[in-house]
């Protein structure tokens, strides 16, 4: 089989069987999606869906947020992880938004990774996401899933993983691609016991097969 091959199955598994996916944070605008996709930094969506509510009751746009000091963003999102770095990162997001970008979330990867707290992965979200732009974020289960399906060979990092997926994959698909490959880590092939017996991509995962 080759890596096209295993491309196209895997794919069109997924447009059958699995037409919508979506992101499993909640929220109502692109900002209160950065603020969710910073927090959610090593954190699972469900701990940062049980905080966002709260923090953004009290700090609903950048104005807000940047009016605020990091302590007391503290005290919303002490019960993710690394919640002091976080704080100040959502408190200069906030800041640079409006001092660089009029309030505005920007539209592309490069001013995205300017602001505080967002790396790639993140700035990759949120062109995907608010935007619809192909981009492919690679979080610790899409790195994970795609090794192990043999969509990426030998990635050493999230770029190499993220830069062998777009070139099989086609534009249009990346945005849902992105949650095709972030579900399926997170509720079959996980970490450290992943569910093979009711895998459906068994046919064509390199993992199954040297097993």
């Amino acid at each position: 089989m080759t890596k096209k091959e295993r491309f196209d199955n895997i794919i069109e598994y997924f447009k059958i069987n699995q037409p919508i996916a979506e992101t499993e944070l909640d929220y109502t605008n692109p900002f209160n999606l950065l603020v969710a996709v910073i927090l959610s930094a090593q954190c699972t969506d469900k701990r940062v869906n049980l905080i966002t509510p709260d923090l953004l009751k009290i700090y609903p746009t950048p104005e807000k947020m940047s009016e605020a000091s990091s302590d007391e963003v503290f005290e919303y999102i002490k019960s993710c992880s690394f919640p002091n770095n976080k704080a100040k990162h959502l408190v200069g997001m906030s800041n640079m938004l409006l001092e660089k970008f009029e309030g505005k979330i920007p539209d592309n990867i490069i001013d995205l990774q300017k602001l505080p707290g967002v790396g790639r992965k993140t700035a990759n979200v949120i062109v995907s996401v608010v935007y619809n732009k192909p981009a492919m974020a690679v979080d610790t289960h899409v790195f994970r899933v795609s090794a192990r399906l043999g969509l990426s060979t030998n990635a050493k990092t999230p770029l190499d993983t993220e830069l062998q997926l777009v070139k099989y994959i086609p534009e249009e698909l990346l945005p849902i691609a992105h949650h095709w490959l972030i579900l399926h880590g997170r509720y079959t092939c996980l970490a450290r016991t992943p569910k093979c017996d009711i895998c459906p991509l068994t046919e064509w995962c390199k993992f199954y097969q040297k097993k």
